[in-house]
């Protein structure tokens, strides 16, 4: 069978999701043919995943009728014909809704398709002297092995139409003693793992993915992101994601010698060793930002005000945020006013009504409160939707209150007066803490990008009232 010359390169999707069939262009004359078997510019324009192959392999057959699969291997491929002809089948052995589904087709030099990881991959030769290639994004070994998951071709559930009988057919021992269908166990999705887990945003975090068992959770003794070295036992090809809610958020003693070291440790060092990882295994890195990244002159700031940090600390989140924007895949979720568990302002304010404490509270500085809560949701809906990649503002909704403001609405919900509380300026406040850092006066964050998504932010006084409620 001749190949056909002169095509356009075009995808086609198939039945099985992210699986895709390419016709690539062949020129040829009487010399032979040349082919582009893998152009990622013009690829990635007609929507194949950017997969970043390290490693490619050719699989020679020389009789027709050989037959190998069903293999569905940790990894993403790219796969076509070199010479010869074939006949693949693939099977879906993810887990989720389209488990089992099966497309198959007739290949020749002039096509290719991409078979993303945990979906079955098998083939049968047409031709004798056929070579089929593979292009795959992770480095194969004995472990890797170890990682596959197999169903028989020979299970009639699939549904497969052999052109060549299978037992007329050249198969290995071991393919013919794979499973059934209805004794695969799915391939699950690449998990997720979440740095930081025990603060505030990692306790929220935890809640948020309590039900999902793809989800790990490390504190600072399991991963230490100051250290460069430390995530070099862990195996990230089983990973997509990577949520960072570890931080040096001490502000006012990010002011000081040994407080400032450990700011830029953490805050900068720390997401350049992810942003590391995320860029060598194509990973999405997930990092937390701060209104201290802008002076605080502006009403509200949109996500692309440019820095203009005050302080240490708000120099140490901006240099961060400049970090992980050169990582391909990345969500830099931008918040502010941070309420969870642990102490915060708010439990401050409650201990101190129910004590009968009058406070004196700074009511020149104006923002909106982020319960940690909205933080975790904000991200689960940016990672589910396959939103665009980059900066999201994320805090609650509604009024943009001073710190006096929201403390008098905690005294209120205590049960107290709101007059308890007296409105001081920061000047005043701070004048007795010489050390302490300097403040954005307008810390409200522009919500519309994330809103644009799809993701609601509940009211800020909601949020409040249920936080405290026993």
């Amino acid at each position: 069978m001749s190949i056909e010359f002169s095509k356009n390169l075009a995808r086609t999707e198939t039945p099985i999701p992210g699986v895709f069939l390419f016709d690539l262009a062949v020129h040829g004359d009487n010399r032979g043919w040349f082919k582009e078997n893998w152009q990622r510019e013009k690829m990635v324009a007609l929507g194949l995943p950017d997969f970043k192959p390290v490693q490619n392999n050719i699989s020679f057959n020389e009789k027709a009728g050989t037959t190998r699969g069903i293999h569905a291997e940790p990894w993403d491929k790219f796969i076509s014909v070199a010479c010869g002809r074939i006949f693949g089948a693939w099977v879906d052995l993810r887990e989720g809704p389209t488990f089992g589904a099966v497309y198959t087709a007739r290949l020749d030099a002039g096509q290719a398709i991409f078979i993303p990881r945990g979906v079955g991959n098998a083939f049968q030769t047409l031709e004798d002297n056929t070579a089929y290639t593979y292009l795959v994004n992770d480095h194969w070994s004995a472990e890797a092995q170890g990682r596959y998951s197999f169903v028989n071709l020979a299970d009639v559930s699939l549904g497969i139409d052999w052109p060549i009988d299978l037992t007329q057919a050249t198969l290995s021992d071991q393919d013919r003693q794979h499973p059934m269908l209805e004794d695969v166990v799915p391939v699950k999705p690449k998990r997720i793992l979440v740095l930081g887990a025990n603060g505030q945003l990692g306790m929220a975090l935890r809640e948020a993915y309590r039900h999902n068992d793809s989800v790990d959770f490390h504190g600072r003794r399991d991963l230490d992101i100051t250290d460069p070295d430390a995530g070099r036992g862990v195996g990230w090809g089983a990973y997509s994601t990577i949520i960072n809610a570890a931080a040096y958020t001490s502000v006012d003693e990010a002011e000081s010698d040994e407080g400032r070291r450990q700011a830029w440790a953490t805050n900068v060092s720390g997401i350049a060793n992810l942003a590391k990882i995320a860029i060598d295994f194509d990973l999405t890195l997930v990092n937390i930002s701060s209104d201290y990244v802008f002076d605080g002159q502006r009403d509200t700031h949109p996500e692309e005000e440019p820095f203009s940090p005050l302080g240490v600390y708000g120099q140490t989140k901006a240099a961060g945020d400049a970090v992980v924007s050169v990582v391909p895949k990345h969500y830099t979720i931008r918040t502010s006013w941070v309420v969870g568990h642990g102490q915060n302002f708010v439990l401050s304010m409650a201990k101190l009504a129910a004590r009968g404490v009058a406070p004196d509270v700074v009511n020149d500085q104006f923002g909106r409160l982020t319960f940690t809560d909205t933080i975790a949701a904000a991200i689960q809906h940016l990672l589910d939707s396959k939103a665009e990649y980059g900066t999201y503002n994320v805090t609650n909704s509604g009024e943009i209150q001073s710190w006096a403001g929201i403390a008098a609405d905690v005294f209120q919900l205590s049960g107290n007066l709101r007059d308890n509380v007296r409105g001081v300026s920061s000047k005043t406040y701070f004048s007795k803490q010489p050390n302490a850092a300097r403040r954005p006066k307008y810390s409200a964050l522009k919500l519309d990008k994330i809103i644009s998504t799809g993701f609601f932010p509940a009211l800020t006084k909601e949020k409040l009232r249920k936080y405290m409620t026993p």
